[in-house]
């Protein structure tokens, strides 16, 4: 790095999807801006190969990525449209079903790779001159007793930031470092991922049953393979991490009441752990919080990544605003604007997943049998489900109307 280098105006710790996307965001604005990441994308993979890590994307995540030029990249290295969704309940009769075709709309949304969401924002971040990524980068150390912050990393190198967002997940360094505390609990589970061949066609559909130890989300991929997200208490996910690959199969199809025959292990399995958290403030003055290092959610509703694109954009949409007002970024009177923003939504979904978690994941009678009339109810009412599907698709939302749609650069 050159003397001239060793000062920018945003420091983006977190080159994953939700770090990259910020600063796509901010550039062409008129400051430098560092991306901050420890490894590298992945540039290549076996043809036919398909990631254990994806994400649901919703509307208002499309919109975002169309907005950033990086969309139709992210469609030719490979995305999977959803046209319908459909949920039921184990312990009840309970079930209900969502259609894009009911919503005039091609799809609910895609499922994608993370590794292409990342690849797709790092292709277009290399043509962006006023983006420096400084990978591989390793942070050893955060001062930031007066401004701007100096980060330190590893091989002995640092810089300076007026401005620095933590994008660096659920275990964010730069939130600890911050002494910026988090609430929330373990749910005592774990989320088993894999991708299985379906006997039958997954008709482009996102199936998800309830079981009384966890849901079990079959998510359609685009070559008529599912990837799986199978959430399940720890004891039981550990027996189910330790079958040979025949009997896990066999578990699997199970557990999806053979919704679409039987279901072939294809490829490794693993496993996270899963918790609520939420940091207990999103902004101090000269840093910000995003995605992950923000809030962490139980991945029932597939919400988790939507969130922090909706962080991002509302944070540089906020940035966009002081530099119309000629406000410091790195100033309070900013980055409240932010938090005020997001926290309260994003406390809302968290909440809602964590209501959501706890009753389908209690089979006692009459709660089951109340649980299912009312799964059956929304089904039945026209309106009352048109208006859950906006807020848990994103269909309805909106991105923050700073964010300014990108010409080719």
């Amino acid at each position: 790095m050159t003397e001239s280098e060793q000062s920018f105006d945003i420091a983006v710790v977190g080159g994953g999807m939700v770090g990259a996307a910020f600063s796509r965001a901010m550039s062409g604005k008129g400051l430098s801006i560092a991306l901050i990441e420890s490894r590298a994308p992945l540039r290549d993979w076996p043809a036919g190969e398909v990631d254990l890590r994806v994400s649901a994307l919703s509307r208002a995540s499309q919109r975002m990525l169309q907005r950033l030029g990086v969309w139709e990249r992210i469609l030719e290295l490979g995305a999977s449209p959803y046209r319908q969704m459909r949920v039921w309940d184990a312990a009840s009769s309970g079930r209900i079903r969502f259609d894009s075709a009911d919503l005039g709309e091609a799809d609910l949304g895609h499922i994608v790779e993370n590794r292409v969401i990342q690849l797709a924002l790092w292709e277009r971040l290399e043509q962006t001159p006023d983006v420096a990524l400084i990978c591989p980068a390793v942070i050893a150390d955060l001062d930031r007793r007066e401004p701007p912050a100096r980060i330190r990393f590893a091989d002995g190198r640092s810089i300076d930031a007026r401005l620095l967002v933590g994008a660096d997940g659920r275990d964010s360094l730069v939130r600890d470092l911050a002494g910026i505390a988090t609430e929330g609990w373990n749910y005592d589970q774990r989320a088993i991922v894999a991708n299985v061949r379906p006997a039958d066609w997954h008709q482009e559909t996102a199936w998800q049953r309830f079981l009384p130890t966890g849901p079990l989300a079959l998510l359609p991929l685009s070559d008529g393979r599912c990837s799986i997200v199978w959430s399940a208490d720890d004891e039981r996910a550990l027996e189910l991490m330790n079958l040979n690959d025949g009997l896990f199969s066999e578990m699997v199809t199970d557990a999806s009441e053979s919704c679409l025959g039987r279901l072939i292990l294809d490829g490794p399995r693993a496993s996270v752990p899963l918790r609520l958290q939420h940091a207990k403030q999103y902004v101090l003055p000269g840093l910000a919080l995003i995605g992950d290092a923000a809030h962490a959610i139980h991945p029932l509703a597939g919400q988790g990544v939507n969130l922090g694109f909706l962080d991002a954009a509302e944070l540089a949409a906020t940035l966009d605003l002081a530099i119309e007002r000629r406000r410091d970024l790195a100033g309070l009177w900013t980055l409240r604007h932010y938090e005020r923003a997001r926290r309260g939504d994003n406390l809302l979904m968290l909440g809602a997943m964590d209501v959501f978690k706890r009753i389908f994941g209690d089979s006692r009678q009459p709660l089951a049998a109340i649980r299912g009339l009312g799964l059956t109810t929304v089904d039945r009412l026209a309106p009352l489900k048109r208006l859950f599907m906006d807020r848990a698709l994103g269909l309805g939302a909106d991105l923050p109307p700073l964010v300014r749609p990108y010409t080719a650069s």
